[in-house]
């Protein structure tokens, strides 16, 4: 069947469609990870955004229950070069084209996504339109135009758990098995109350490694609630959107800074941004995938990371009195992490659970662990 992506400036690639069909819109991005297709589907970080994957042959190890970031997959539509109809791996348990299908997510192959990623890199990330439904280019570019975009769109609210929960109960069976293979933890002395912007799961399971208990409430969850849950430590989670149009969180982090240790990861990097006081912008076409160089200043050490971003907190607009830059891109220059100098808080603005990507910054944790002494 054929399926066409219409950008907004009038760009369009026609193809053939796989998964669902329908008509689904989003702001279109790129990714540059090799493997991890699973992952990236159903981070809530992807919500509002129709994903290119730029390594050409996605789905050759097919979909397991074990591997998905959320309940459910999260883009808005999926693009890619190459569908692989074979699911060659010992864990799989259906195909990638089952899983879109059986989740109502529409993907296309057979564009050239070098072109559309080339295009991206050059013109910015842009609103788009995939369909199956209407072929028509002319009608879907104003689709397009006439879609309602990432910036101050609240996506928190879409994403976000509907009431608090504690992630003792949603331990995976894989989780399980490797717990038998070491040392079990006797005790979790660290209550850590993690506020859902678009939590990722193995965000949660590190924490719970590194000997937390933890909550997850919603997003909505005032400074007072939490407080009433007599947490060791905050943590603010990852998201979708755009960080200036969900003040309330802003708000709750900043009545929490001064008395609770606090990790905030991507788009809870850029609330504690805003809650210092500064501001944040959104960058030409983002970090996505898990190759991106970082460099800790206090030592020089350089960390390569997995990211999902497509804003930025300008540290120039924060009082360098009361925060420290302590992270950088080593691409672009831009802030990849800082801390406050009179409260047990920092935050990083990629993904040290990985999942997919690089391992070398899973320490943190330990770390945020270590604040809660």
């Amino acid at each position: 069947m054929k399926a066409i992506l219409a950008l907004e400036d009038g760009t369009v690639f026609v193809g053939t469609a796989f998964g669902a069909i329908g008509e689904r819109y989003g702001e279109v991005v790129f990714n540059t990870s090799m493997t991890g297709y699973q992952e990236i589907l159903t981070d809530p970080s992807y919500k509002g955004q129709i994903v290119t994957m730029t390594y050409p042959l996605i789905g050759n190890y097919g979909i397991n229950d074990e591997d998905s970031e959320s309940a459910r997959p999260q883009v808005e539509g999926f693009v890619v070069r190459e569908v692989s109809r074979i699911a060659s791996n010992w864990r799989s348990q259906k195909s990638l084209v089952e899983y879109l299908q059986e989740h109502r997510v529409v993907g296309i192959e057979g564009i050239d996504t070098r072109a559309l990623t080339r295009h991206i890199r050059t013109a910015g990330a842009m609103k788009a339109v995939l369909s199956t439904d209407d072929l028509d280019e002319k009608r879907l570019v104003q689709k397009a135009r006439d879609s309602r975009g990432l910036v101050g769109i609240d996506l928190v609210q879409e994403v976000t758990c509907a009431s608090p929960y504690s992630w003792n109960e949603f331990i995976r069976p894989s989780a399980a098995r490797e717990r038998e293979s070491r040392p079990e933890i006797e005790s979790f002395p660290y209550r850590v109350v993690a506020i859902d912007c678009g939590i990722k799961y193995n965000i949660l399971r590190l924490l719970r490694s590194a000997g937390c208990d933890v909550t997850v409430v919603p997003a909505t969850t005032t400074a007072r609630e939490i407080a009433a849950l007599n947490p060791s430590g905050i943590f603010l989670s990852n998201g979708p959107g755009d960080p200036a149009a969900v003040p309330y969180v802003v708000e709750t982090l900043r009545k929490l800074m001064p008395d609770y240790p606090v990790l905030g990861i991507c788009l809870g990097h850029q609330m504690l941004g805003l809650a210092c006081g500064g501001t944040t912008y959104k960058l030409k076409f983002g970090h996505r995938g898990g190759n991106q160089p970082v460099q800790y200043l206090p030592t020089g050490k350089v960390a390569i990371t997995s990211q999902n971003h497509g804003f930025c907190v300008d540290f120039d607009s924060i009082n360098r009195d009361e925060v420290e830059l302590t992270h950088i891109n080593l691409n672009d220059r831009t802030v990849e992490g800082m801390r406050l100098k009179k409260y047990p808080v920092f935050s990083i603005q990629y993904h040290p659970e990985s999942s997919p990507g690089p391992h070398d910054a899973r320490y943190l944790f330990n770390e945020f662990v270590t604040l809660m002494h």
